[in-house]
Protein backbone atom coordinates (compact mmCIF):
# COMPACT_ATOMS: atom_id res chain seq x y z
CA UNK A 1 0.00 0.00 0.00
CA UNK A 2 1.81 3.22 -1.18
CA UNK A 3 1.07 6.44 1.44
CA UNK A 4 1.21 9.91 0.56
CA UNK A 5 3.06 12.36 2.98
CA UNK A 6 2.84 16.21 3.02
CA UNK A 7 5.18 18.65 4.55
CA UNK A 8 2.80 21.93 4.52
CA UNK A 9 3.40 25.40 5.88
CA UNK A 10 0.52 27.21 8.06
CA UNK A 11 0.42 30.98 9.17
CA UNK A 12 -1.86 33.17 11.09
CA UNK A 13 -3.03 36.08 10.21
CA UNK A 14 -0.27 38.72 11.84
CA UNK A 15 2.09 35.84 9.81
CA UNK A 16 4.09 33.77 12.23
CA UNK A 17 4.49 30.51 10.26
CA UNK A 18 4.53 26.89 11.49
CA UNK A 19 6.05 23.87 9.23
CA UNK A 20 5.44 20.70 9.68
CA UNK A 21 4.70 17.30 8.31
CA UNK A 22 1.41 14.55 7.73
CA UNK A 23 -0.02 11.74 6.07
CA UNK A 24 -3.38 13.07 6.39
CA UNK A 25 -2.89 16.68 5.61
CA UNK A 26 -6.98 17.83 5.60
CA UNK A 27 -7.17 16.07 9.32
CA UNK A 28 -3.47 17.68 10.12
CA UNK A 29 -5.03 20.98 8.88
CA UNK A 30 -8.55 20.51 11.01
CA UNK A 31 -6.46 19.40 14.21
CA UNK A 32 -4.62 22.73 13.94
CA UNK A 33 -7.62 24.92 13.34
CA UNK A 34 -9.51 23.45 16.07
CA UNK A 35 -7.08 23.86 18.91
CA UNK A 36 -7.09 20.23 19.88
CA UNK A 37 -3.68 19.54 20.80
CA UNK A 38 -2.30 22.77 22.58
CA UNK A 39 1.25 23.87 21.63
CA UNK A 40 2.53 26.76 19.33
CA UNK A 41 0.29 26.99 16.76
CA UNK A 42 -2.91 26.99 19.02
CA UNK A 43 -0.94 29.48 21.14
CA UNK A 44 -0.46 31.56 18.01
CA UNK A 45 -3.56 31.22 16.07
CA UNK A 46 -1.83 29.26 13.42
CA UNK A 47 -4.46 27.71 10.61
CA UNK A 48 -4.02 28.94 6.93
CA UNK A 49 -2.47 26.31 4.61
CA UNK A 50 -0.21 28.65 2.48
CA UNK A 51 1.75 26.05 0.63
CA UNK A 52 1.80 21.91 0.69
CA UNK A 53 4.43 19.32 -1.09
CA UNK A 54 3.34 15.76 -1.32
CA UNK A 55 6.10 12.81 -1.02
CA UNK A 56 6.08 9.03 -1.95
CA UNK A 57 8.85 8.59 1.34
CA UNK A 58 8.50 9.85 4.39
CA UNK A 59 11.92 10.19 4.95
CA UNK A 60 12.28 12.63 2.14
CA UNK A 61 9.50 14.51 3.43
CA UNK A 62 11.22 14.49 6.75
CA UNK A 63 14.36 15.89 4.90
CA UNK A 64 12.12 18.55 3.12
CA UNK A 65 10.95 19.55 6.13
CA UNK A 66 13.83 20.41 7.83
CA UNK A 67 14.52 21.67 4.86
CA UNK A 68 12.10 24.60 4.85
CA UNK A 69 12.31 24.81 8.84
CA UNK A 70 16.46 26.77 8.03
CA UNK A 71 15.47 28.71 5.98
CA UNK A 72 15.49 32.39 6.67
CA UNK A 73 11.90 34.23 7.03
CA UNK A 74 12.26 35.79 3.67
CA UNK A 75 12.35 32.46 1.44
CA UNK A 76 9.33 31.31 3.45
CA UNK A 77 7.54 34.73 2.80
CA UNK A 78 7.90 34.10 -0.96
CA UNK A 79 5.95 30.95 -0.99
CA UNK A 80 3.38 32.65 1.56
CA UNK A 81 2.66 34.74 -1.74
CA UNK A 82 2.78 32.31 -4.17
CA UNK A 83 -0.49 30.53 -5.02
CA UNK A 84 -2.61 29.60 -1.65
CA UNK A 85 -3.47 25.66 -1.67
CA UNK A 86 -7.23 25.16 -0.17
CA UNK A 87 -9.00 22.16 1.30
CA UNK A 88 -12.07 21.25 -1.15
CA UNK A 89 -14.68 20.47 1.66
CA UNK A 90 -17.29 19.76 -0.95
CA UNK A 91 -15.23 16.35 -1.22
CA UNK A 92 -14.50 15.36 2.58
CA UNK A 93 -14.75 11.76 2.98
CA UNK A 94 -12.65 11.29 0.13
CA UNK A 95 -9.98 8.79 0.70
CA UNK A 96 -7.16 10.80 -1.68
CA UNK A 97 -6.47 13.87 0.07
CA UNK A 98 -4.63 14.93 -2.69
CA UNK A 99 -7.80 15.07 -4.79
CA UNK A 100 -9.14 17.64 -2.20
CA UNK A 101 -6.48 19.95 -2.60
CA UNK A 102 -6.77 23.02 -5.30
CA UNK A 103 -5.03 26.20 -5.57
CA UNK A 104 -6.05 30.00 -5.75
CA UNK A 105 -4.69 33.07 -5.65
CA UNK A 106 -4.84 34.78 -2.34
Amino acid sequence: MSRTYYVYILSSRSRTLYTGVTNNLQRRIAEHRSGVAPGFTSKYKISRLVHFEMFADIRNAIMREKQIKKWRREEKNRIDREPQPRLDRSRSGNADAAKEMSFTKA
